[in-house]
């Protein structure tokens, strides 16, 4: 029985870092499409390079980031960033009309789109791996091998901001 209980276990931790390494396979292509996205912007925002240097800087350290949760992490930067630039790049009706910048928001849309549903799948492994980490009787399995609670990816930050419908004025 605890040999079965045992490799449980494994298995759903196994089945979570499956399911981080898929949304770093879209975190790559997340970031490989951020330097196109800031590029196309540039010449729009002239004085709003605040905003620019805050993405390429979250960008570069979600980059580097190398554990589960240094990456959590920086993706929350990361996201919060290009929610800066979302409500900056609103000021600028020009931009918004540009066919390219029009295609690279839906190549972003699609990407930030799949990252959800890798999120939640990572967060259901993840459920699945803490709930048999707690429960008895291979809680006392977990605690022999040294498995423990693990963290879900989360947005974090402001989550009412999140949550509140965009405003959209003509």
């Amino acid at each position: 029985m605890a040999v079965s209980i045992y490799n449980r276990l494994i298995r759903l931790r196994n089945n979570r870092e499956q399911a981080f390494a898929d949304i770093d396979v879209q975190l790559k292509l997340r970031h490989d499409l951020i330097p196109q996205l800031v590029d196309s912007v540039k010449g729009y925002m002239g004085h709003e390079r605040g905003v620019l240097t805050e993405i390429t800087e979250a960008r570069s350290n979600a980059m580097k980031a190398t554990s589960i949760n240094e990456k959590i992490a920086a993706e929350t930067r990361l996201s919060s960033a290009l929610e800066g630039l979302k409500v900056s790049v609103e000021a600028y009706p020009d931009l918004k009309a540009s066919q390219n910048f029009m295609n690279l928001q839906n190549e972003i849309a699609d990407v930030e789109n799949k990252l959800a549903a890798a999120r939640r799948f990572f967060n259901s492994a993840t459920k699945e791996l803490n709930v048999a980490v707690e429960l008895f009787p291979s809680n006392l399995i977990a605690v022999l091998f040294n498995f423990k609670r693990e963290t879900m990816f989360e947005l974090g930050g402001d989550r009412t901001a999140t949550e509140q419908p965009p405003k959209i004025q003509f």
